[in-house]
Formats: structure tokens, sequence, C-alpha cells
């Protein structure tokens, strides 16, 4: 009751304010940030693929005032610990004649400013580090506390006062180890937000040398391999992950990784499969012996991709990895219906949508619905032109081989479901007659589980088509293009009929000229999506040149002409150059004659004031709401003006005027096109930004 009051600089006073600090508040205030600290790690997973950060602490924007930290929310446990900082510096503070009396409040105040770091406030953490170094320059943690308030400023992308900071401490004399290896490495993670790859390693060597902590060390070491790695020195990066291998208590994940690193044929990655221990990693080590065949022999990596999914426990980064790797496998061999669903299963199960890996995949993904809707025009377009084309003798004897076929599979099906009837009888017993059996459906147990792990990857999804599919939109291929009203619905007792064909053979021209109109366009466009979004040449000039077989109005013969004569440039200059006459001789006033014979001036003749002041109008227009109208004249100029800087704008206000005309989901589909095809201008990042702020209201 004496020594309670904070006011009196006492003995007692000090004795019992510092010991309630210390053994109390600060004690169960320093467990919450522990236990914080602890959830945040194990939540964590690193990318081996890319150069480690010096700090597993995913930012992916600031906390600055006034703006919410990043989606990630951190553990609610780093609450807990500020609000203890917060009570200690407030109820034992002992400030008296502008000095502090109680010892442990510059404690109180740096595992306020920790907690507030890993909470990514980081303005209010620096304050937290800032008051400790003016008010408690003899602090016993005032070494410890210049450090994060270093690496506070690194995060606020003050770098150059953050290393002037660290090395005006490193000057000082009698430093612990400890706090030259911390300080080495905030150093290193300057260097490595400034992009000074060769300080950062210099910094990070140093750091190394004290290895007072283990886990640092081994990634710091990881990050030197990595580092050498890229700068082609092979032999010292082979040293390092050497050494990460050898460093005593090191977590495993950084050994197992240096181990992949250091491999060098697939005898080595089979021998760490072999191994017992290494069953955690088994997905990480079949998603290499597929990385390892994936150039000599794709067919064997395939199957490595596929045994790392099995092996796969838990929705992760590296199981991202082998499903676009998987991905990729179908998609260089063309078979883009496949490749699309396993880049589903990645959006499906991705950790961070906005990273430029996802980013690039959902466009490539978007690329692969616009193929598939054109493959289906042309194949259907393609299918009743034939017919239309036969004669009648012809078309008779292929519906009748048609109907031939038909009844024949339907016979086989019968069989199947006579014999089968048995077999499928055992539904019919009562739960507990069927619990154990060897077909997947027969064990109760087997079913459960499946049920789970499905929930588990994929959430509650509808029984319906493309169930991988969270967003369906652009899979309605049918309802977008006129192919669905030449759908033919058979019924079942007009299935067998030849007539009933026949007479749905289209015969009027202008359906037909219809038709031949969306064949020529959708082969047009599958030659565009694989010369220029899947850079598959050949399989463009294939459609290139059977769409001039079809002898195309002259606007759409000239623009094939024109992709032709460029795939040709690269390895068949005779033929580039026949292409070029054609264009320059027979489509003179075309833009794309005048952009082979002088492609400098051409592009100078588009006057960028004029294209400004366009733009102004547009904008004017959006300004007194004229959705309609800016919408319209927005697709004209992206049209006209394509390949210039400007595009992005016109995109970004289409897709304001969307939103005003629409509303909130399709202004977001719109903003997802601008930041997914610019995203490395003002108008992509600055839709990045409107998305997460729609969201974060949601």
């Amino acid at each position: 009751m004496v020594g309670c009051s904070a006011k009196k600089d006492a003995f007692l006073n000090r004795g019992f304010h510092s010991m309630t600090t210390k053994y109390n508040v600060l004690y169960n205030g320093e467990k919450a940030y522990l236990a914080g600290l602890e959830q945040l790690n194990s939540n964590y997973e690193d990318d081996f693929s890319k150069q480690l950060p010096v700090e597993p602490l995913k930012v992916e924007r600031l906390g600055l005032p006034g703006m919410s930290a990043d989606k990630d929310s951190s553990p609610k446990e780093f609450e807990r610990a500020e609000e203890k900082a917060v009570k200690a510096i407030q109820k034992h503070s002992m400030l008296i004649a502008r000095q502090e009396r109680n010892k442990q409040i510059d404690d109180a105040y740096l595992l306020l400013g920790k907690s507030r770091y890993y909470s990514k406030r980081f303005v209010p953490a620096l304050e937290a580090f800032n008051y400790v170094i003016n008010n408690y320059p003899t602090a016993g943690l005032i070494n410890e506390t210049k450090i994060w308030q270093a690496k506070t400023h690194i995060r606020l992308r003050n770098e150059e006062q953050a290393i002037q900071n660290l090395n005006q401490l490193l000057k000082g004399s009698k430093l612990p180890n400890n706090i030259v290896e911390d300080a080495n490495t905030a150093l290193a993670m300057a260097y490595v937000a400034l992009d000074d790859v060769d300080e950062a390693l210099k910094y990070l060597k140093q750091a190394v040398e004290t290895s007072n902590n283990k886990e640092q060390t081994a990634r710091n070491l990881f990050i030197i391999g990595q580092i050498e790695n890229s700068n082609g020195a092979a032999k010292e990066s082979a040293e390092a992950f050497q050494k990460v291998i050898n460093l005593n208590k090191a977590p495993y994940k950084y050994k197992i990784h240096a181990k992949i690193e250091n491999s060098k044929s697939k005898k080595e990655i089979e021998s760490l499969i072999a191994n017992t221990d290494n069953k955690k990693f088994l997905d990480k080590l079949y998603y290499q012996l597929g990385e390892f065949e994936k150039n000599e022999n794709p067919e064997n990596a395939i199957n490595f991709y596929k045994k790392s999914l099995e092996n796969s426990q838990r929705n992760s980064l590296q199981k991202e990895l082998s499903y676009e790797a998987a991905g990729n496998y179908y998609f260089n061999k063309a078979q883009f219906e496949t490749a699309g669903l396993y880049y589903d299963s990645v959006l499906n199960i991705a950790s961070n949508e906005n990273s430029k890996r996802i980013r690039t995949l959902k466009r490539k993904r978007n690329g692969l619905n616009d193929f598939m809707l054109y493959d289906n025009v042309a194949k259907t377009t393609d299918s009743i032109l034939s017919l239309v084309e036969m004669t009648t003798d012809d078309r008779v004897s292929y519906f009748t081989n048609y109907i031939e076929k038909l009844k024949e599979a339907e016979e086989k099906l019968k069989e199947k479901v006579t014999t089968g009837s048995s077999f499928f009888g055992a539904f019919g017993k009562k739960k507990n007659e069927s619990k154990s059996g060897k077909w997947y459906f027969y064990n109760v147990q087997t079913i459960g589980f499946g049920e789970q792990e499905f929930k588990k990857t994929w959430g509650n999804r509808p029984l319906e088509d493309n169930w991988r599919l969270s967003d369906k939109t652009q899979l309605n291929f049918q309802a977008e293009t006129n192919i669905a009203q030449n759908t033919l619905n058979v019924s079942g007792d007009k299935k067998y009929d030849i007539d009933f064909y026949l007479q749905n053979i289209p015969i009027n021209s202008i359906v037909i000229d219809s038709l031949r109109m969306d064949r020529n366009e959708a082969y047009y466009e599958l030659g565009v999506i694989y010369k220029e979004q899947f850079d598959e040449q050949e399989l463009a000039k294939i459609n290139f040149e059977k769409l001039l077989g079809f002898n195309p109005n002259a606007n759409l013969e000239v623009q094939t002409k024109y992709h032709l004569y460029e795939i040709y440039s690269e390895n068949n200059t005779e033929k580039a150059a026949e292409l070029k006459q054609d264009i320059i001789t027979n489509f003179a006033d075309s833009k794309y004659a005048k952009i082979i014979q002088n492609p400098e001036l051409y592009l100078k003749e588009v006057d960028e004031n004029e294209v400004e002041k366009y733009y102004a109008t547009v904008f004017n227009e959006y300004k007194i709401e004229q959705f309609d109208s800016v919408i319209q004249k927005s697709d004209e100029a992206i049209g006209k003006y394509n390949g210039q800087p400007i595009i992005p704008k016109f995109e970004l206000l289409k897709a304001y005027a969307i939103g005003k005309k629409e509303g909130k989901d399709a202004f977001l589909k719109a903003l997802d096109n601008v930041a997914m095809n610019y995203p490395n201008t003002e108008e992509g990042k600055k839709a990045v930004e409107v998305i997460s702020l729609i969201k974060a209201k949601i």
C-alpha cells in the first residue's frame, strides 16, 4: 500500500513498480508476444523456388495512417501483448522530474513496438522505438531497440536512414555477438530492399560469422547460396548450401531444401525419397524429380508432378506449384482444356491472389477461356458447313452411319446395365449390411474421409458441370455466340429418323453466310491467341493458313496475312517477302501496308496530342454520366490506338463507367481485367488498390 504510488521517488516505490511491471504485466505480455510469434512462423510458408526474404514476414500493403494493413490478419496475441505493454506504461511509469525511475518501462516500450511491428502497423511501431532511443539512451536494451527501429525504417521504405543508423551502431565497441549478427542481418535486409545484391551478400556473410541465432543463420546461409547461384558462382553456392546441411540445430526445412539445391542427379533425389525421415517433404521431392525430367522426358515429369500432388498433405505453396507445373505440361502439349483444369486448381487454393505469379496465371487462364470459346465455334461451324457442302447422297450415307453407331453404343450400354444389375443391387441393402468391401463406395469410412478431403480442398460445391470453377460466367460459351441457335436438340423418337436430320441442315443463304462469317472470325481469333498469348507460332500459322483457304472478306484477309508475315519473318524470309509484296500491292491503303513500308513513320502519324484530346473528351462524358457513350468510345479507342501508352487509361475509365452502369460485381470484374492486363502501369496498380478497398468494405 505504501509503495503503490508512482509519484514518489523512494526505494520501496521503485522496487514495487519495477517488480510488478516485470513479473506481472510484462511477463504476461511477453508470453502473448511469443505465442503470437510462434503462430506467425507456423503460418508462414517460404517459397524456396525464389530468393528467400531475409525476414519471414509477408507485407503487401503498408499500414500507414488512414489505411488498414494488408488483408493477412496477424495473430491476435500481438494485440494482447500490446495491451499489456500499454498497461505497464500507464500504470507503472514513474516519470519524476523528467526522468523515468522504473527501469522496466523501456522494456515495455520495446515490447509495444515489436507487437505493433508484427501487426504490420509500422508507423506506431516506429514511434515506440523512437521514444525509447530518445528518452532512455542508457537502457539495457537500447542496442536491440536501435535494430528494431532500423528494421521498421526498412519496412517504411526508408532504407538509407536504416543503413546510416545501423552503421553508427556497429561503430560502437564491445558489442555482443547477437547484436552484431542482428545488425548485419538488418543491413542485408536493407540492401536487398534496395536491390544492391553485392552489399546484401557482404553483410549476410558477416552475419553468419557469429551464428548466435541458428534459425536466422540457416536462413542467411540459404540466401547466400541462392545469391551465389544467381551470380553464376556454382562452387560458392554449393559451399553455402553444404554449410546449411552441416549446421547443428538448424530447422530441417532449410537442410532438406539445401540438399535439393545441391543434388545433381535423379538418384540423389530418389535416395532422399527413400529416407523415411523425409516423408513430410515427399511433395517437394517428387516435384524436384519432375523439374529434372521436364525438358528431356516430359512424360515422366507429369507423373512426378502428380505424385507430388498425391503426397501434398494440405493446400500449400508447393501444391500450387505442382498443379501449375502439371498445367504447363498439358499447355505445352496444346491440351488446353486439361491445362485449364489444373490452372483452376491453382486459383482455387492460391494463398495470395495478388501475387505476380497468380495474376499472370489468371491472365493465361482467361486466354484459355477465349481459346475454348472460339475452338467450340470453329468446330461447330465446321461441322455444320461440311454438311451444307455435301450432296444429298453423301448426307444420307453420313447420317445412316451415324445412326448405326448410335444404336451400337446404346446396345452396349444396355448390356452393361443388365450384367451390372446384381452388382448395383448392393445399394438396396441396409447401411449396416454394406460397411465393408473392396469397392470405394462400399466402405462408409472411406466415403467419409473422401468427403472431408474434398471439402478441405474445394469447399461446398454444387453438383454441376465445371464444378471446379467458382466463377463460371466466362464458360457460358453457347449463350455468347450465335452457334447456340444452330445446335440441334434431338428428342428420343427422332434420333433414328434420317429425314429429321436432313430437314434441319441449313439451306437459307443468309444463315449459311452467317455461319461462314462466325467460322472465319473464330479461326482468326484462334490464330491470334496461339500467336500472341500462347506463343505457339506453328499452331497459329496452321489456323491462319486454313482461314485464308476459306476466302475471308478483305479486312480479315489483310489482318491474317499480316500476322503470317510476322510469323514467317522469323524463319522463312522468302515466304515473308511474298506476303509483304501481297499486302503492299493488294491492300495499299491499309494500315498494315503502311506499317510494313515505314513502321516508324506510321507510329508517328498517331498524334499524341490528338489522343490526349480524345481521352479528355471521353472523360468529360464520364463526368456528365454518359456511361454508355464512354464504354463505346473507350472500346473504339482501345482498337484504334492499340499499343499506345494511353490504352490503360481508357481501360480504367471504361471500368469505372461499367461500375456506374452495371454495379459492384461488374465493376470488380472490369477492374480485375485492368489489373491483370496492365500490372506494371499506374492504372493497373490503381485497379488493384480499388479492388482491395472494395473487398475490405464488403
